[in-house]
């Protein structure tokens, strides 16, 4: 039980909430009130949550030396050697296969993205993550393919759910976001230390990841205010005038997001800010009913 315990806290479940994006087309493909596709989205996320369990699994094994040194990823199982590596390798195995395998189940259409995904962020860690810039691109690339998978996830055979250039837009770009505030966070936790721990972040200055966060701001705002302008469409919803009143809360938490990142130092764990911090949880509740509300009206 100790074992299992361990191989649990390694695949980091509180990262799951990533995860969360794949019942993003529940929403906005009218599916969300459809048992049905609901239990194949939460399929999908459970797959994708085994995937992205076996990512960092497999991240924390390579990088079980610098982790070491880090005031925080020193405490995790592998790093501080509470759990063997020869068993962590045999969990990653079995849970890849495993999740691969439900993948099948679902669709081929899910199981190629669920793929795409897992070899995507296996490259990462091994490779990607060390390229300044590409490693930020390649993260923001991770949550437009689950985007993109948990809408595949429920699409039944001969039936094809648009997928929109808006869609991709705003949550690359919000993911790009979030990716770079959580660099500049490490940057300043780790500060001198920063190059023994990760050598990729040699290259980046708070000044330099200051200046991206404020175009990823602007964009992640531009694209979601044209996206409730221009691109939603009486296909889509009955009222597509309406969406526009769902722009107060995306500003809302992107600014709540920056007064935390900045003034708090917490933009580090965005997985843990969702379900801690009170007024952030309680704004993106409230976008979810309004979109749901004017979506099914």
């Amino acid at each position: 039980m100790k074992t299992c315990a361990l191989i649990i806290e390694e695949m980091r479940p509180k990262q799951w909430t990533k995860n969360l994006l794949l019942f993003a087309g529940l929403v906005f493909s009218h599916n969300l009130t459809r048992w049905e596709r609901v239990l194949e989205a939460t399929a999908a996320f459970l797959v994708f949550c085994g995937l992205s369990g076996v990512v960092y699994i497999y991240n924390d094994i390579r990088d079980a030396a610098s982790d070491r040194q880090h005031p925080l990823k020193q405490k995790r199982p592998i790093a501080s050697g509470r759990l063997p590596v020869s068993t962590a390798w045999t969990a990653a195995v079995t849970v890849a296969a495993a999740a691969l395998g439900g993948s099948l189940l679902l669709n081929a259409k899910f199981a190629g993205l669920a793929l795409l995904y897992f070899f995507m962020m296996l490259t990462y860690s091994a490779v990607l993550k060390h390229l300044v810039i590409l490693d930020l691109m390649v993260v923001a690339m991770g949550f437009v393919i689950r985007a993109v998978a948990g809408v595949k996830a429920i699409e039944h055979a001969g039936e094809t759910i648009v997928i929109t250039p808006w869609f991709i837009t705003c949550v690359l770009f919000l993911a790009l976001f979030i990716a770079i505030c959580k660099r500049r966070h490490e940057l300043v936790l780790l500060s001198d230390g920063a190059r023994n721990h990760r050598p990729v972040l040699e290259h980046y200055s708070t000044a330099f990841v200051d200046q991206m966060v404020s175009v990823a701001t602007a964009a992640t705002v531009i694209s979601y205010a044209l996206y409730v302008t221009l691109g939603v469409s009486r296909t889509q919803v009955r009222h597509p005038e309406l969406m526009i009143w769902t722009l107060p809360f995306v500003l809302y938490g992107i600014f709540r997001y920056l007064y935390l990142a900045y003034r708090r130092d917490e933009g580090g764990a965005p997985e843990a800010l969702l379900l801690q911090d009170i007024p952030l949880l309680v704004n993106v509740l409230l976008w979810l009913a309004t979109v749901s509300l004017i979506f099914y009206l």
